[in-house]
């Protein structure tokens, strides 16, 4: 199974060079917010057919907000969400256009292969 991570700073419309694992690997989750000074995310997980390097097409997208204060390393993830309409709600148009063009760019034979309902909630 093929699978990445793109990890954008909420208002941002082009990834962190950090995944979600590596950003909130070393974090305690935060037991209240009071004081903290949190940064805003969002993490997009991709799945599809295919072997660790390539895929054959695309199957799955789930996407989460996330928070982080930087300086006392603790932070909330909340659950995946993975229904069309969250997922066009959490995300920007921007980072709907990043994630299109890299996938169909990246893989684009298989962007070809990918079901419509998949494409669909990376279209405007």
């Amino acid at each position: 199974m093929w699978n990445r991570n793109f990890l954008f700073r909420a208002e941002d419309a082009i990834p962190l060079e950090q995944t979600e694992n590596e950003l909130f690997h070393e974090t305690d989750p935060a037991l209240d917010s009071s004081g903290l000074q949190m940064d805003k995310y969002i993490s997009v997980w991709l799945q599809g057919n295919g072997d660790e390097q390539t895929p054959t097409m695309y199957t799955n997208m789930y996407v989460r907000t996330a928070t982080l204060d930087p300086v006392k390393k603790v932070g909330f993830l909340q659950p995946l969400q993975g229904r069309t309409h969250q997922i066009k709600s959490m995300l920007s148009a921007q980072q709907r256009l990043f994630l299109q063009d890299w996938l169909s760019k990246t893989h684009p034979q298989a962007w070809e292969d990918t079901e419509e309902h998949f494409q669909a909630m990376l279209a405007e």
